[in-house]
């Protein structure tokens, strides 16, 4: 047989090894590296910036670096390989029941199982230890997670034969004529994204039951050991999953739980009348907001929550909702209490840090708004982001009886930024974009790419950023949000869920150009194409159609705020 040369990388370490043509590029990683086998460090190969499974059989000569599970790519395709895990487990465990993947909070999955009547069944402690065990049995064989290509057309039989009428409905506006379907052990299902090449490695996970259903959270960490219950949820999660759970059941009344049922709606010409109802919705949770405001006569309004969270547009449809009620709001941004950018810290790459609270002017910003609470007149601050600094006497700000502060920004919920406040005098609001729609039932729609997808479109229209520089920023963002942001959400008084159900078919048109000219041989062309494929499950709609005072708007532009 036919040999090839094939050399692997790993940051410092690079070894070439000879092995037959159509061999594995997992078995050559283990050839190259055999300290590794077993482990589950490695996801994926690149060649080049084209992202490669391990499952993959290799027929040339060729190099390819490794991707961990503690890269951002790596832990993707991890998590999604232990979603493949959970449900073929499951297929054992609760053999007359179906599993649905409910929603993602960060590294959690959460899942229900349904009976043959649709209700959902609460597992029993013995279910869920059996179905952990199960996992841990599959993962410690082995096994390997096959792929194979199928038509769409029979993709869409299968899994409607299987009841599963999401993935079905998925296909249905699916333009390609072939889907890649993943088996393990006899389970067939379809994934969003690349997997395992075998269940080697995939032992790095805590599983409990939460609400009714069930918590699993993916460890990244090679040495973690994993603990028998979920310990790892802050307990804010369960104010987010209430607001996931309240979202989706406005979902299932409207009939749309999937992305099948809203290209459905598109098509039928639906969509307007779903629009007015959502925005009409979200309109009535910020008056009951502003409502609540007001009887407590609070005077400074905080608002925080991750990027492009539409923070700025709540502010200002809040400050609609307050002026109802006799209040007079005077929005506040709290960008324009960055220092000035000599004073700005750098991160550990000696880059400008400015999602850390430290790039923040918090001495003024305490001593301000305690002149403003006491009735002391104020020259506000704007910040000049082209020259990197604050700029003085734009505007003068001094409180009425019935004025209130609308502060937004995220670090708004840091103690440290209302140290020298009155508490009873703060209200406290998280907001953030939690998607109650889901590909199929298996596939979640991450709300963090939802947030992207929003900056890219925002940053090109607003900052003049191309996607791929809101692309190559993207981890540190989030990186400042797992430090700076998500710590404080349990401060809240209230939370708000600005997710809307049409917005990714809304988004699409402006992003899809945008991400087109993200060059290929750049570090973030991957992430382009993949946000490009995930585009596809959509279609696009008429943005003439969405209101203007649409929190929307904040990212595609035509709004009647200024933002």
């Amino acid at each position: 047989m036919k040999e090839i040369t094939v050399t692997i990388s790993d940051g410092g370490k690079k070894e070439s090894v000879t092995v037959d043509v159509g061999t594995s590029l997992a078995e050559i990683v283990k050839k190259a590296f055999p300290d590794t086998a077993g482990s589950g460090i490695y996801a994926a190969g690149k060649q080049g910036k084209k992202l490669v499974e391990l499952g993959r059989k290799i027929f040339k000569n060729g190099e390819y670096s490794l991707v961990t599970v503690e890269d951002p790519i790596g832990y993707d395709m991890y998590k999604r390989s232990l979603v493949l895990l959970l449900l073929r487990a499951a297929a054992d465990v609760f053999s007359e029941c179906r599993i649905e993947m409910g929603y993602c909070l960060r590294s959690a999955f959460f899942f229900f199982v349904r009976d043959k009547n649709d209700k959902i069944y609460v597992p029993k402690k013995e279910e869920l230890a059996a179905l952990r065990d199960t996992m841990m049995e599959l993962a410690a064989k082995g096994i390997p997670i096959e792929k194979k290509t199928v038509t769409t057309q029979s993709a869409i039989e299968m899994f409607r034969d299987l009841g599963m009428e999401q993935k079905a409905k998925l296909f249905r506006y699916r333009r390609a004529s072939r889907v890649n379907l993943y088996c393990l052990a006899g389970y067939e299902d379809y994934f969003y994204g690349y997997m395992f090449p075998s269940t080697e490695g995939l032992n790095r996970f805590a599983l409990a039951g939460y609400g009714d259903g069930i918590a699993l959270m993916a460890l990244n960490r090679i040495n973690s050991e994993a603990p028998k219950e979920v310990t790892l949820l802050p307990a804010s999660t369960d104010r987010l999953y209430a607001k996931l759970l309240e979202a989706e059941d406005w979902g299932r009344q409207m009939g749309i739980r999937g992305v099948g049922e809203l290209n459905g709606e598109i098509c039928r010409g639906n969509l307007n009348g779903l629009i007015q109802v959502q925005e009409a919705l979200m309109e009535k949770q910020i008056a009951d907001i502003a409502e609540e405001i007001h009887r407590l006569g609070r005077k400074l309004v905080l608002i925080a929550g991750p990027s492009s969270s539409g923070k700025t547009t709540f502010s200002n449809r809040l400050s609609v909702q307050l002026k109802t009620h006799g209040m007079n709001p005077h929005p506040i941004a709290m960008d324009n209490y960055f220092k000035d950018r000599k004073d700005t810290p750098k991160d550990e790459n000696g880059k400008y840090d400015f999602e850390s609270i430290g790039a923040m002017d918090l001495e003024l910003f305490n001593k301000d708004m305690e002149l403003l609470l006491a009735g002391e007149e104020v020259d506000m601050p704007k910040f000049d982001f082209t020259l990197g600094e604050k700029k003085f006497g734009v505007k003068k700000l001094k409180l009425k009886p019935d004025d209130v502060l609308v502060v937004e920004g995220i670090h708004a919920l840091n103690p440290a930024s209302t140290s020298a406040l009155p508490s009873d005098s703060c209200y406290k609001i998280y907001i953030s974009a939690l998607t109650q729609l889901h590909l199929d039932e298996h596939n979640r729609i991450s709300n963090t790419d939802t947030r992207l997808l929003r900056r890219i479109v925002r940053d090109a229209r607003t900052r003049g950023n191309d996607a791929a520089k809101s692309i190559s920023m993207w981890e540190s963002v989030r990186n400042g949000e797992e430090k700076n942001i998500f710590p404080f959400q349990g401060e809240a008084d209230i939370m708000f869920n600005s997710a809307l159900i049409y917005e990714l078919p809304a988004l699409k048109l402006y992003a899809e150009p945008l991400l087109f000219m993200v060059p290929e041989d750049s570090e973030e062309y991957y992430e382009a194409k993949r946000l490009l494929k995930f585009l596809e499950y959509f279609l696009a709609i008429d943005p003439t159609t969405i209101p203007a005072n649409s929190l929307m708007r904040e990212f595609i532009g035509g709004g009647c705020f200024e933002i």
